[in-house]
Parts: structure tokens; sequence; C-alpha cells
């Protein structure tokens, strides 16, 4: 085994058992060792939150596993992340998507969980974190460009304000140019596809694979 597949080996481990300063300090080797930061998150870090990823989905591991691993990655990718050049992180991006939890609701944890997996994957996205007015997610969509707008709740009350979004798109002019992706407990497919929303995800790692397709990008 090289030194480098060593290294990347070290991330994704880091990883896989939830250690943050293993993965930092894994991530800083990976830049003394010259190997190219984009390459460290997705063949290192990256394969380790997939890993866990698929034994969540498989119900091997649990929701604060899955919490904890992805605060690990996260850690390494703050070390790698100032070193991509801009263009090198544009040629990477799958898309940008804006991302919340609804006005009313201040539950996060199934919301920075389909976050973290999303930037695994590839895509630039921004958290809005929680009790986000539909205002402000499309404010933020116009500003940033975004391709999609990830609403999430995990409170019946909120599933209207996942309706007022799309409602207000539509006041505006503005339907035609996102996709809309929604999930949270209350939320059911057949519901998604009522209100006019181009995606649902069942868990984080459904989530991903729906804003993939929705872009072609699978």
């Amino acid at each position: 085994m090289t030194n480098e597949m060593k290294i990347l080996e070290r991330l994704a481990n880091a990883v896989m058992n939830c250690n943050a300063d293993e993965a930092a300090a894994a991530a800083k080797e990976a830049l003394e060792a010259g190997i190219d930061p984009l390459k460290a998150i997705h063949e290192g870090l990256g394969r380790g939150i997939k890993i866990i990823g698929d034994k969540f989905e498989r119900s091997e591991v649990f929701l604060p596993h899955v919490v904890m691993a992805a605060d690990a990655m996260m850690a390494g990718v703050r070390v790698l992340e100032p070193k991509i050049s801009p263009e090198e992180m544009k040629s990477v991006n799958l898309g940008t998507i804006v991302i919340g939890t609804v006005k009313g609701d201040i539950h996060d944890i199934g919301k920075n969980i389909v976050a973290i997996l999303l930037r695994a994957a590839g895509f630039q996205v921004h958290d809005l974190g929680v009790d986000v007015p539909s205002r402000t997610f499309i404010e933020k969509a116009e500003q940033v460009k975004a391709d999609i707008i990830a609403m999430s709740g995990l409170l019946t009350m909120s599933l209207p304000e996942m309706t007022d979004v799309i409602q207000e798109l539509e006041r505006k002019g503005l339907r035609k140019k996102y996709k809309v992706v929604v999930g949270g407990g209350p939320v059911t497919r057949q519901w998604a596809q009522e209100i006019g929303a181009e995606g649902y995800g069942v868990d984080a790692i459904e989530a991903v694979a729906v804003c993939k397709k929705i872009l072609g990008k699978e």
C-alpha cells in the first residue's frame, strides 16, 4: 500500500470511527504529502461517510453515529477546503442547493445530515438553518443561483410552509427556475407530488439520490 493510499484510508477510518481530531490530523497529513485536497475529500473522507450512510440505510448504525461521523468529516473538510481553488470547486460541483427547516419548525438533525451528505456527494450547499421563512428560501436561491430548494420539516403544522414556498415562487414567476425537494417526518411521497415538488426523500440517502436524479447527475 502506497503512502497516499494509507492516508486516504486513515481519512476514511477517522470518519467511520467518528474521530474529528483524527480526521483533521489526517487531512493535514494529506496536504503535507501533496495529495490533491479534492481527492482527499472524495476518496478519503467522502468514502468514509458513504460507508456510514450505507450502514445507516441498512439499520446497522443509528442516527447519533451518523451525526458524529458527519462531524468528523467536516473537521477534515475544514482543513482541506481552503486549499481548493475556486476553479476546481466549480469543476466538481454537481449543483447548488439551498436547504433549511421551514418556518415554525426548529428540528435540524435530519436536515443537517442531508446537507452533509449532499456536500459529500459534490453539491454546493447553503444551509439556512431552522425556522426559515419562505421569502428567505427564495432570496437565497436567487442570490446564489441555486438549482434546488430543499425544505425539511418534522412537525405536521410545518407542511403548509412548504406549500407557501412553492406558491410564492409561482407568484414571483420563478417556479420554473428551481427544483423543489421536500422531506421530514410528516412528509409523504404522495403529498410532495400533490404540492408540486419535484423530489421527495424518505431519508438522507434517498434525498441525495433524488437531487442527483432531478439534475441529471446520476
